[in-house]
């Protein structure tokens, strides 16, 4: 059984990955408080900056992994804050990072002991993984934290066929952008593309497929982000 482990698959990104897998016939799993409007996709209820509903996702995971071949896990979850070093609180701070980088570095340490080899990890980043803008401190951090933990992964698993690689999608037409940045905003950054546009979930989602299932790119960073305009 060829099996895929989402977090975050309730809309935009990580629900169109949800849905070109199941096309393509494999057997999809979402994590996230709010279950995937896909029929045909397991949904297991869970915030994940709750340590006691991720430990109780963990056992039915864990026995999808001992019989799926391959499994997939991606990590597209993700929690936006608007924030800014000069006034970050430190409990806003552990909120962001327990989503976007303790509970994939859990699901990890869970569901690997017992995944095959032709199995991958997947990480989304952003093209703040890489770069920076104001008032976004702790998304920022997270992210930076997230290319670290897919260059880790990379290296940990060698010799094991199992590869790794992290997804950083540009402004992507999504409820997260548009909640963080307004209607008139996602206008507004739709031109920092060298294409002068938004991009689709689809086309993140068509990226993110082929990374988790092609083992070239084991280790690398790879932008999704039509060509940016730096200014």
């Amino acid at each position: 059984m060829k099996a895929v482990v989402i977090t975050g698959a309730s809309a935009g990104i990580g629900a169109e990955v949800a849905q070109q897998f199941l096309s393509a016939g494999w057997t999809v799993h979402n994590l996230s408080r709010r279950p995937c409007p896909i029929p045909g996709v397991v949904h297991h209820a869970c915030d994940l900056t709750s340590e006691a509903e991720l430990t109780a996702c963990l056992q039915a995971l864990q026995e999808l992994a001992e019989t799926a071949s391959p499994l997939i896990l991606i990590h597209n979850a993700g929690l936006l804050r608007k924030d800014r070093v000069d006034d970050l609180q430190a409990d806003d701070l552990r909120r962001v990072l327990e989503v976007n980088v303790v509970a994939p570095s859990r699901l990890n340490s869970a569901l690997l002991p017992a995944m095959k080899a032709g199995s991958s990890i997947i990480y989304v980043g952003s093209t703040l993984s890489e770069k920076a803008v104001g008032g976004a401190a702790s998304y920022v951090t997270s992210k930076h934290a997230t290319v670290g933990l897919m260059r880790a992964t990379c290296q940990d698993l060698a010799g094991r066929a199992i590869h790794t690689a992290c997804v950083c999608p540009g402004f992507t037409d999504t409820e997260m952008l548009r909640a963080h940045v307004g209607e008139e905003g996602a206008e507004a950054v739709a031109s920092f593309s060298a294409f002068g546009r938004l991009i689709t979930p689809q086309e993140i989602a068509e990226a993110i497929v082929w990374a988790a299932t092609h083992p070239i790119v084991n280790g690398a960073v790879l932008h999704a982000n039509l060509g940016q305009v730096e200014r």
